[in-house]
């Protein structure tokens, strides 16, 4: 069995003239994610490899999360092919994990979020906002199989406000 947590970047800001890249967080995204984070850790034990996208905003939620979680920053792998916002990248990622690892998080963007939600969970979701988590659980030993498999969770920090 394998399990997937896939989270969405927090609410970023568009103030400055910088990269896409390189928008940092708005505070929203940063309270967002920590609240999210908190839920998480209560429903799950969050002992996954952890893996980041480039962008300054899906790290700093992803450093949010680890710190909340109380995991080393240490256990981040940082990996270009999660800057993609289609979902071919993710899922060509996911598909050459190593098979030893039964349980990933990983930390990105939309639309390849929501996409990748609703072609390998079982619940559809509209869109997957900001700061938000799908747990999504597989019937497969190696992850090349990848299929569609059960939404576990969704975490959404509206509703937990």
């Amino acid at each position: 069995m394998k399990e997937i947590i896939l989270a969405r970047h927090g609410k970023s800001s568009w103030e400055l003239d910088i990269t896409d890249r390189d928008r940092p967080l708005k505070p929203r995204g940063v309270n967002d994610s920590l609240l999210v984070s908190k839920e998480l850790g209560l429903r799950c034990d969050v002992s996954h490899a952890i893996y980041s996208s480039p962008a300054n905003r899906a790290l700093s939620t992803c450093k949010i999360f680890t710190e909340t979680l109380k995991i080393s920053e240490s256990k981040i792998k940082i990996i270009e092919d999660l800057y993609d916002f289609e979902g071919k990248n993710v899922i060509k990622f996911i598909k050459s994990l190593p098979n030893d690892l039964d349980e990933v998080m990983i930390f990105g963007h939309n639309h390849a979020f929501t996409s990748i939600s609703n072609i390998f969970g079982d619940t559809y979701i509209d869109n997957l906002p900001t700061s938000g988590v799908v747990k999504l659980r597989f019937e497969i030993n190696d992850w090349e199989d990848l299929k569609q498999g059960t939404t576990e969770f969704i975490i959404i920090p509206k509703e937990l406000k």
